[in-house]
Protein backbone atom coordinates (compact mmCIF):
# COMPACT_ATOMS: atom_id res chain seq x y z
CA UNK A 1 0.00 0.00 0.00
CA UNK A 2 2.73 2.16 0.58
CA UNK A 3 4.24 2.38 -3.37
CA UNK A 4 5.22 5.67 -4.47
CA UNK A 5 2.93 7.03 -7.04
CA UNK A 6 3.92 7.43 -10.57
CA UNK A 7 4.89 10.67 -12.01
CA UNK A 8 3.61 11.92 -15.33
CA UNK A 9 6.46 12.47 -17.54
CA UNK A 10 7.42 11.79 -21.12
CA UNK A 11 8.78 8.37 -21.66
CA UNK A 12 12.50 7.65 -23.01
CA UNK A 13 11.84 4.09 -24.06
CA UNK A 14 7.91 4.02 -25.29
CA UNK A 15 8.04 6.70 -28.13
CA UNK A 16 6.75 7.19 -31.73
CA UNK A 17 7.22 11.06 -31.60
CA UNK A 18 7.92 12.77 -28.24
CA UNK A 19 7.18 10.07 -25.84
CA UNK A 20 3.47 11.60 -24.44
CA UNK A 21 1.23 8.88 -25.21
CA UNK A 22 3.79 6.27 -23.64
CA UNK A 23 4.03 8.38 -20.80
CA UNK A 24 0.65 8.96 -19.89
CA UNK A 25 0.14 5.24 -20.73
CA UNK A 26 3.20 4.04 -18.31
CA UNK A 27 1.71 6.55 -15.59
CA UNK A 28 -2.00 4.82 -15.78
CA UNK A 29 -0.95 1.53 -16.11
CA UNK A 30 -2.13 1.07 -19.68
CA UNK A 31 -0.88 -0.07 -22.72
CA UNK A 32 0.52 2.33 -24.91
CA UNK A 33 -0.91 1.24 -28.10
CA UNK A 34 -4.32 1.38 -26.51
CA UNK A 35 -4.03 4.94 -25.64
CA UNK A 36 -2.59 6.16 -29.28
CA UNK A 37 -5.47 4.43 -30.76
CA UNK A 38 -7.99 6.30 -28.02
CA UNK A 39 -6.16 9.40 -29.10
CA UNK A 40 -6.12 8.79 -32.75
CA UNK A 41 -9.94 7.96 -32.84
CA UNK A 42 -11.12 10.77 -30.22
CA UNK A 43 -9.03 13.50 -32.36
CA UNK A 44 -10.57 12.14 -35.94
CA UNK A 45 -14.33 12.00 -34.20
CA UNK A 46 -14.45 14.64 -32.44
CA UNK A 47 -14.56 18.26 -34.34
CA UNK A 48 -14.07 20.15 -30.80
CA UNK A 49 -10.87 17.97 -29.97
CA UNK A 50 -7.72 19.22 -32.08
CA UNK A 51 -5.46 16.68 -31.52
CA UNK A 52 -2.47 17.80 -32.75
CA UNK A 53 -2.54 20.91 -31.02
CA UNK A 54 -3.65 18.96 -27.77
CA UNK A 55 -0.26 17.14 -28.55
CA UNK A 56 2.08 19.64 -28.52
CA UNK A 57 0.87 21.57 -25.52
CA UNK A 58 1.37 17.70 -23.67
CA UNK A 59 5.16 17.79 -25.35
CA UNK A 60 6.13 21.34 -23.94
CA UNK A 61 4.28 20.72 -20.56
CA UNK A 62 4.95 17.27 -19.79
CA UNK A 63 8.52 16.79 -18.68
CA UNK A 64 11.03 14.18 -19.87
CA UNK A 65 11.29 10.88 -17.89
CA UNK A 66 14.71 11.97 -16.88
CA UNK A 67 14.25 15.65 -15.36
Amino acid sequence: MNATPRTLSRSLNDRMIAGVMGGIAHRFGWGSTMVRVLFVLVSVLSAAFPGILVYLILWLLIPNEAD
